[in-house]
């Protein structure tokens, strides 16, 4: 009787090919179509946060983002001129067609230039500067100034009748696209900005939140208690309602 045994039958293990390999990785990742991370790399929908907010706040056409220089266009020719658009201090967007900053200087005149300004309300008490007054002269942009004092402890100084004229100015969209700025764009302009955002029932923590950071570092408590005791009932009983901008919180 033969005791032999079968033999089981040892197959070599076989190498895998690097692509077989990068199949089996892939398979092992999670699912990043829900915008989650995978692995440390960004998720092909994190692109779709960043176009949603260019949809909502847009730039001036051919601005970078963070660097303020002209960026040629596919159809612009490469030997056209660059120039450089640099913004002026504090600079933002407000709400459509609402901006605010420092006071421009003529190196930010190519910038303005992109925004097709209709106005510059500008809050400062000093005759314009002249360098400036040709800018909007030679764009045929209206000027309107509303001189107020700053806010300086222990006294609140600013004129609340011209405030509210100012208000009045800016909730006119027939003066839009409008920049309003002071010398520095924090104080005056953020007061102006504070209380504009009443009219958009924004909550004061938010109000004050914003003006801080534009105000820092040295935000006033004279500027956020103005704010905070604002009234905006005139501006409303004033205000052409046909003229008002259409906004969603207005």
């Amino acid at each position: 009787m033969s005791h032999a045994r079968d033999q089981d039958q040892i197959v070599p293990k076989k190498d895998k090919s690097n692509a077989e390999r990068q199949v089996e990785e892939n398979e092992e990742r999670p699912d990043t179509s829900t915008g989650t991370l995978a692995f440390g790399r960004s998720s092909p929908n994190d692109n779709l946060v960043v176009i949603a907010a260019q949809d909502k706040f847009p730039i001036p056409p051919n601005i970078s983002q963070g660097f303020g220089i002209n960026i040629p266009t596919a159809d612009q020719d490469p030997n056209d001129e660059i120039v450089e658009l640099c913004p002026p201090i504090n600079f933002a967007m407000v709400a459509p067609g609402i901006y605010r900053s420092g006071m421009p200087k003529k190196k930010n005149f190519g910038f303005l230039r992109q925004l097709g300004l209709r106005s510059i309300l500008t809050l400062i008490l000093e005759e314009y500067p002249p360098m400036n007054a040709n800018f909007i002269d030679e764009n045929g942009i209206k000027y309107l100034q509303f001189g107020m004092s700053g806010n300086k402890e222990p006294f609140v100084d600013i004129d609340e009748e011209v405030m509210n004229q100012a208000l009045l100015a800016l909730l006119d969209k027939r003066n839009h696209p409008i920049l309003v700025h002071c010398n520095k764009g924090k104080h005056r302009t953020g007061c102006l900005i504070g209380c504009l955002r009443k009219f958009q029932h924004w909550s004061h923590t938010s109000i004050f939140d914003e003006y801080r950071r534009f105000s820092f570092p040295k935000s006033r408590a004279m500027d956020q208690q103005f704010i905070e005791m604002y009234d905006p009932r005139p501006v409303w009983d004033q205000a052409k309602t046909k003229y008002l901008p259409n906004w969603p919180t207005l």
